[in-house]
């Protein structure tokens, strides 16, 4: 008997390890950081982002980048015809936009 009584104070204190562990962990994934949501141009430390101006060639860039994600299948004359037309809408409304 005196066996089981010895047994029992490690059991609780394995138990009681696990248990601390497992709250730990728990508690490293939380943020503690911030005390509300923030967003991304609102994080200290961070310069907030500059937009490049728009250009024909980076028009061009995304326009494609687009098409082949919307629509690989089509063939290549017709992407072609899409893409101008997107990159001729990206440069009015980059043209239109106000300057600061």
């Amino acid at each position: 008997m005196m066996r089981l009584s010895t047994l029992a104070p490690r059991s609780s204190l394995a138990r009681a390890r696990l248990f601390a562990l497992f709250t730990a962990t728990l508690l490293a994934a939380c943020e503690t950081a911030s005390l509300g949501p923030t967003s991304e141009a609102g994080k200290p430390g961070e310069p907030p982002k500059i937009e490049a101006p728009m250009t024909r060639s980076r028009a061009a860039t995304e326009c494609w980048m687009k098409t082949e994600k919307g629509g690989a299948g089509a063939n290549i004359d017709k992407r072609a015809d899409i893409v101008t037309k997107c990159i001729d809408d990206k440069m009015k409304a980059a043209a239109a936009a106000p300057k600061s």
